[in-house]
């Protein structure tokens, strides 16, 4: 490689700027409601691309310095602690609209995000992927480490001039270094399209246990839809035979156009934690944000808990992107410590940070009302914590 003083000038000046966002440090924000804390900035965005990955470093084959590679956002990223590292496996997406994984790695989990020298070379299967996006990461207890992801191809249905009809599936990876993936067959089920499929991190009556997000379209649920688990043979030939709705889409509500779960759920002595993606129209779009619900320790199908309304819901300038007024999250990690760092993507285009505790989440499904649906019964929840709080009152002036 070509010495800092060779580079053209407009190379050196990213090459700082490069330098300055990996080893920037994080600032965090007051929580609003005690819940969790969003960070001040992005962890990573598309300026956190490593420069050999864009640009021909060598003057003879490039003299004018330009750039080869362009890329455009960094997003849904699944997550996962390991050897001591805070690892997120990241969508990137180049400026050909391709997505691909790469992994970043953080001393910390909050900044100083950088990515590791070469993205992941994913191993197809018979029938190559067109695009693949959103791995969710799961470490399970028969010693591999798993990466579940959507894959994408081309409906070959579609009528002739049809070049945007696809077919979505679960694809499915494992490792142990996170360098050597091995492709497994992509998981069947008869339910439809999958989009959103997580593996659960242990076996439930000796068998692989999936969460699914069944579909009858590419982007439409039509008559499916709403989180499903089903149970698995073998992983080697993962097919789901029977799947059950545990969390349904429900009308007038964050989740009524669809929703699907985000990371692996998170064990406790409480339950397991989930986080998952709701989805409602708007008069400007879809509006994703993210809620929490709990399911039951010894049955992981099936939810105990599910506080009411958006957990986490994109504010100011998460707002603003590719695909605007969206939060997404597929990864996150619960530290030794019981503390949890929640990755979510803004907008399609950028990553973030949010800190919280298991105990906070558990508090938080416990305690927070569900939704009873109807504005009246709204009204009435509402009355309820005003009565309660009424010899509490004078704390407030």
């Amino acid at each position: 490689m070509e010495t800092l003083t060779q580079l053209p000038s407009h190379i050196q000046s990213e090459l700082e700027h490069y330098k300055m966002l990996t080893m920037d440090k994080n600032e965090i924000l007051p929580s609003k409601n005690g819940i969790y804390n969003r960070y001040k900035k992005p962890i990573l965005t598309r300026e956190h691309i490593p420069l050999h990955w864009r640009f021909d470093l060598n003057p003879d084959t490039n003299p004018l310095g330009l750039e080869r590679i362009g890329f455009n956002a960094t997003f849904n990223s699944g997550a996962i602690k390991w050897k001591g590292k805070y690892l997120i496996v990241v969508r990137v997406e180049g400026n050909d609209r391709k997505s691909f994984f790469a992994v970043a790695e953080s001393p910390n989990g909050i900044d100083q995000f950088k990515f590791w020298d070469k993205p992941i070379s994913l191993p197809q299967t018979e029938k190559p992927d067109t695009n693949v996006y959103d791995m969710r990461i799961t470490q399970h207890e028969d010693g591999w480490i798993y990466g579940v992801f959507c894959s994408e191809r081309k409906d070959p249905t579609a009528p002739e001039g049809d070049t945007s009809t696809a077919v979505a599936s679960a694809g499915i990876v494992r490792t142990k270094d996170f360098l050597t993936w091995e492709r497994l067959p992509d998981l069947i089920s008869y339910s439809g399209q999958q989009r959103n499929v997580v593996l659960h991190e242990e076996f439930i009556d000796g068998k692989y246990a999936f969460y699914t997000r069944p579909q009858d379209g590419f982007i439409d649920t039509g008559k499916g839809g709403g989180i499903g688990f089903g149970l698995c043979d073998d992983i080697l030939h993962p097919e789901v035979k029977t799947e059950e709705i545990m969390d349904a889409k429900t009308y007038h509500t964050i989740y009524e156009v669809k929703n699907g779960l985000g990371p692996a759920p998170i064990k406790t002595k409480e339950g397991y934690l989930h986080l998952a993606h709701g989805v409602r129209n708007t008069a400007a779009g879809l509006r994703y944000v993210l809620y929490v619900f709990m399911a039951d320790k010894n049955d992981p199908s099936k939810v105990t808990h599910k506080p009411h309304g958006h957990f986490i819901a994109p504010l100011q300038g998460e707002r603003v992107g590719d695909v605007s007024n969206v939060v997404f999250s597929n990864g996150w990690i619960c530290d030794d410590d019981g503390s949890i760092y929640i990755y979510y993507a803004s907008s399609d285009t950028r990553m973030h940070v949010a800190t919280t505790t298991v105990e906070k989440l558990i508090d938080y499904c416990k305690n927070t009302p569900e939704d009873q649906l109807t504005s009246a019964a709204s009204v009435n929840t509402i009355n309820t914590l005003i009565d309660k709080n009424a010899s509490f009152k004078d704390l407030l002036d």
